[in-house]
């Protein structure tokens, strides 16, 4: 009896040592009121984004080329481009700059033409100057609306969701500028 005790006692005593370190340790997780705490809102924001691939100051590179040599929808597939594209007013590039979309968007459907697009929309003017918002979706670029969800942002659009409509406005060559109306509840 004796020996059954002794070599139990080691794994009763890890399991006790176990039990009282996990009641007594919750240094992972600390649970606050969120001090800063404001009525949501909504937000309307309608912009122009400048996809500029040509000229002597593209805003999109490519980066990678697709593998597909012919001349079909699937030829896209694969294509990657990083992009630090215009935001504007109105959709002369020349009207007053709102800010940035910096990300990507890579050709990720093997049938027909569309992206799947990650960017953050950088605000440098105005009232939201210093603050994001991250879009993240798929882009049916063909198609007269799209919609891409709102996931996250910063500065003032802090734990921000919604959502935005792209349209495209103009279309020369591989250079594109899309009306954008977002919404965002924030």
């Amino acid at each position: 009896m004796a020996k059954r005790f002794l070599l139990i006692l080691p794994l009763l005593s890890t399991i006790l040592l176990l039990a009282v370190t996990a009641a007594e340790s919750n240094s992972y997780s600390k649970t606050t009121p969120f001090q800063e705490y404001k009525p949501e809102k909504l937000t309307h924001l309608h912009f122009y984004f400048h996809d500029v691939t040509s000229g002597d100051k593209p805003t999109a590179i490519r980066v990678t080329n697709s593998p597909v040599s012919n001349t079909t929808a699937v030829s896209t597939f694969g294509v990657v481009v990083i992009a630090d594209n215009l935001l504007t007013e109105g959709p002369d590039p020349s009207s007053k700059e709102i800010g940035r979309a910096q990300g990507l968007y890579a050709s990720t459907d093997m049938n027909t033409v569309s992206l799947t697009m990650v960017f953050n929309l950088v605000f440098t003017e105005g009232e939201f100057n210093g603050s994001t918002v991250s879009m993240y979706g798929r882009n049916p670029i063909f198609s007269k609306l799209r919609e891409f969800p709102i996931i996250g942002g910063t500065g003032e659009f802090r734990l921000a969701r919604g959502y935005a409509q792209a349209q495209t406005y103009s279309l020369s060559g591989f250079d594109a500028v899309v009306e954008y109306n977002v919404f965002i509840s924030h």
